[in-house]
């Protein structure tokens, strides 16, 4: 068996990518996305591609956030770790299997041998997650009333609302951050992300009880593919009340009365409690995500 010859595609040689079968279902996922073609990249046996992988970032990024569609061919787990091992960009990778990967023999393995291939590659599982689309056929939810949401022009605000909210926190990337930085590392993370998306910043909102006090902030966005729940967060000492879901209801409400013919959204697996306010505001889980942090050193 010959080694694999791996390159980096162009406009010219980008349907080189479309060559490999989709047993994942990832050109359906990424209907939204737009790949630039000097980000893909393939290993190629005899002229035929084994192994593909899709870096990508918005569209005023100077290089790529991610590695968000990565696949093998069957039994060349090997190419697929040595395409993402020599890649100019060490970056998260995220797989996004259907909902029923589990329970399906044959996309079971499929997902299993990217996952050995990322291993492999010297990535390192990060957290697994549930991706939830809303359209207007799910019905807009209920809005509970007992919270006041407000905008807020004040950036110092909403970083003292994260890190608060981010001091007792079963978010994974959160997590990371602080672990990394501190509670002030994971705010501003967070911030950074809310200022990249191409949606306006009068669009967040803080969330107050009747009484005045804070409760938790809300901020619906656009990221480059659509409208998204781009962070729903109650601070601990309001936790108990339910009002995750509140903060959801409204956050929905508000991007369906912008025109949004669908609201993605996704949490950890382990964040029971925000998994059970989407389900409650009737979000369905349409596929789900497995994040791999990038090789370290």
């Amino acid at each position: 068996m010959t080694d694999p010859v791996i390159r980096a595609l162009d406009a010219s040689d980008a349907h080189l990518f479309d060559t490999l079968p989709d047993p994942l279902g990832a050109r359906e996922g990424h209907r939204l996305t737009r790949f630039r073609p000097e980000w893909l990249r393939v290993a190629l046996r005899d002229g035929a591609v084994v192994a593909r992988g899709a870096w990508w970032g918005g569209p005023d990024d100077t290089e790529p956030l991610t590695v968000n569609w990565f696949d093998v061919a069957e039994g060349e787990e090997e190419a697929g770790a040595a395409l993402l091992r020599t890649a100019p960009w060490q970056v998260e990778l995220e797989l996004n299997p259907p909902g029923t990967w589990r329970e399906d023999p044959a996309l079971r393995a499929a997902a299993e041998a990217r996952f050995a291939a990322a291993r492999a590659a010297g990535y390192e599982p990060l957290v697994e997650r549930f991706l939830y689309r809303w359209t207007p056929e799910c019905g807009l939810p209920g809005r509970p009333g007992r919270l006041e949401f407000r905008p807020e022009p004040d950036d110092e605000v909403f970083l003292h609302a994260l890190r608060r909210i981010h001091s007792v926190t079963l978010d994974a990337h959160a997590l990371l951050d602080i672990e990394e930085g501190g509670p002030d590392r994971a705010a501003r993370s967070d911030l950074e992300f809310f200022h990249w998306c191409p949606s306006p910043r009068a669009w967040w909102q803080v969330a107050y009880t009747p009484g005045g006090d804070l409760a938790g902030i809300h901020i619906p966005v656009h990221n480059p593919s659509g409208p998204c729940v781009g962070f729903i967060g109650v601070v601990p000492e309001q936790r108990g009340h339910g009002y995750a879901l509140d903060l959801l209801a409204e956050c929905t409400h508000f991007l369906a009365a912008r025109g949004a013919g669908f609201v993605s959204a996704a949490t950890d697996r382990g964040n029971v409690p925000m998994a059970r306010a989407f389900a409650r505001a009737g979000y369905p889980v349409t596929r789900e995500r497995i994040n791999f942090r990038a090789p370290r050193g």
